[in-house]
């Protein structure tokens, strides 16, 4: 799916939101995976299964990079609610994935520096 975004939003400045936001997952208000507020999304690159509409287009835009849910449904403009509905639409066309899935760095910068950490505890608790 090629993502077809809008020139602008969908917005008249006398008459609000030109869609209503459930409209766009078909009335639907219940997301089929599980999403919060926080859980971070990213788009997979792959090639999407299923027919998806133009909010999927942009929830898939907005995706590039890993977002959080809340981010996605602010720069839409939408409630929360539908972005996880049209999320789990993707989610199960393979189109994103949640989380963090970064591979695991094995450098040595993956690992915590001990004593920073402790320099760190040893500061908070002289504030204490």
């Amino acid at each position: 799916m090629t993502p077809v975004l809008p020139d602008g939003p969908q917005l008249d400045e006398a008459a609000g939101r030109l869609v209503r936001p459930y409209t766009v997952s078909d009335g639907r208000t219940r997301a089929t995976s599980h999403f919060t507020l926080v859980t971070t999304v990213r788009a997979t690159g792959a090639q999407t299964q299923g027919v998806f509409g133009l909010e999927h287009a942009q929830v898939l835009a907005l995706c590039e990079q890993p977002v959080s849910v809340a981010e996605v449904a602010a720069r839409m403009q939408v409630p929360a609610a539908v972005v996880k509905v049209l999320l789990s639409d993707l989610a199960e066309g393979g189109a994103v994935v949640a989380g963090d899935t970064r591979p695991a760095s094995t450098g040595h910068s993956a690992q915590p520096d001990r004593d920073l950490l402790e320099a760190i505890r040893d500061g908070l608790l002289k504030r204490l």
